[in-house]
C-alpha cells in the first residue's frame, strides 16, 4: 500500500483525488489547504493529518520522510489553484515523492523543461490527470481515426459550456496569471483530447477571446476542429439552463460523440494507471500546455 499526500484538499476537484485514492486501495496521511472547511475528508479518510499552513506540513512530510520508513509519503497529490502547481511538484519530488498533479499541470510550456531536469535529479516521476484519454467513447474514436486516417481533415465542433456565477471573476480563477484563463483552466483537457485523437497542430485562427468565452478553429493533422468555451448561463441549451448544469458536445463529421457518461471513475482509472507504471507525464501533457499557451498569449488571427 502507498501512502498519499493531498495539497488543495478543499478545492472542488479535490474529492475526486480522495475517491481514486480509496479506491484503489491506499492511503492518504496529510492534507494540505488553507481553508479548513474540508469536512469532505470524513466520507474517506478522517485518520488523515490535515494543515492549513503550507510550513508546517512540509515540516511534517519531511520528517515522516526521515524517521517513518513506513509512513513516508510515496506520491503528492496536486489539487491547488494552477498557478501554484509548478511550485508544488517540486516541492514532491524534493521529499522524494512522485507528484500527480491536476490539469493543467503547468501554465507555460518552459515550465516542463525544467520538471523534466528535476525527474532526473531526483528520481522521481511527475504524472498528470489527463482522464478523457481513458474515456471509453473517446478511446474508441482515437482508434477508428488510427486505424483508417482520413484522407481529407475531417470536420469536428466542439462546446463546453462550464457556467460560473459572479464568483468566478473574483477567485484565483478568474485570473488568467493564476488560472490561465478560460483557454487554460476550462480548455486544457479538451484541446489534450482533440490534439491525443486528431494530431498535432498545423494552425489556429482565434475568432474571440474574452473572460468568459473564447472561441476559434485548430487545424490539426486529421481534423478541422471548431471549438468554443464558455462561462457564460446564456450559452447553455434550453435542456441545461433550468439547473445551470455543464453543456459539452463533441460532433465528427456532423455525427455526435456521446461522452457524458462515465466521468466520474476517470480519476480512479488515471490513478489505477499511473499505480501500474503506465500513467501520464511531462511528455504527455506539453502538447496541450504549449497550445493553450499560445491560444491565450498569440495575437488574434491565423497562426501556422
Amino acid at each position: 500500500m502507498s501512502n498519499f499526500a493531498l495539497i488543495g484538499a478543499a478545492g472542488f476537484v479535490a474529492p475526486r483525488h480522495m475517491k481514486a485514492i480509496k479506491e484503489t486501495g491506499h492511503s492518504l496521511v496529510a492534507a494540505l489547504d488553507p481553508s479548513d472547511s474540508i469536512g469532505i475528508i470524513d466520507s474517506y479518510f478522517p485518520g488523515s493529518d490535515f494543515f492549513t499552513e503550507f510550513e508546517r506540513f512540509d515540516r511534517h512530510i519531511e520528517k515522516l520522510r526521515r524517521e517513518k520508513s513506513d509512513s513516508r509519503v510515496d506520491y503528492v497529490s496536486i489539487a491547488s489553484p494552477n498557478y501554484l502547481h509548478d511550485a508544488h511538484i517540486r516541492f514532491a519530488l524534493r521529499v522524494g515523492a512522485d507528484a500527480i498533479c491536476e490539469k493543467p499541470l503547468v501554465l507555460n510550456p518552459w515550465n516542463i523543461d525544467a520538471l523534466r531536469a528535476l525527474e532526473s535529479e531526483f528520481n522521481r516521476r511527475v504524472y498528470t490527470i489527463l482522464q478523457l484519454r481513458l474515456h471509453p467513447a473517446i478511446r474508441a474514436l482515437r482508434d477508428r481515426i488510427a486505424a483508417a486516417p482520413p484522407a481529407s481533415p475531417l470536420e469536428v465542433e466542439l462546446t463546453q459550456v462550464s457556467p460560473r456565477g459572479r464568483w468566478y471573476a473574483y477567485s484565483w480563477k478568474g485570473q488568467e496569471a493564476k488560472s490561465g484563463g478560460i483557454i487554460t483552466n476550462i480548455g486544457i483537457h479538451f484541446f489534450d483530447m482533440l490534439l491525443w485523437i486528431f494530431g498535432p497542430a498545423a494552425g489556429f485562427e482565434i475568432v474571440e477571446r474574452m473572460p468568459d468565452r473564447a472561441a476559434g478553429l485548430l487545424h490539426l493533422r486529421h481534423a478541422n476542429v471548431r471549438w468554443t468555451l464558455s462561462l457564460r448561463f446564456q450559452d447553455l441549451p434550453a435542456s441545461c439552463a433550468a439547473g445551470g448544469k455543464a453543456f459539452r458536445r463533441l460532433t465528427v463529421g456532423g455525427k455526435a460523440i456521446e461522452f457524458e457518461a462515465g466521468f466520474a471513475d476517470l480519476h480512479t482509472a488515471c490513478y489505477a494507471e499511473i499505480l501500474a507504471g503506465r500513467g501520464f507525464g511531462l511528455d504527455e501533457a506539453l502538447p496541450s500546455v504549449d497550445l493553450a499557451y499560445r491560444l491565450r498569449t498569440e495575437k488574434m488571427g491565423v497562426r501556422s
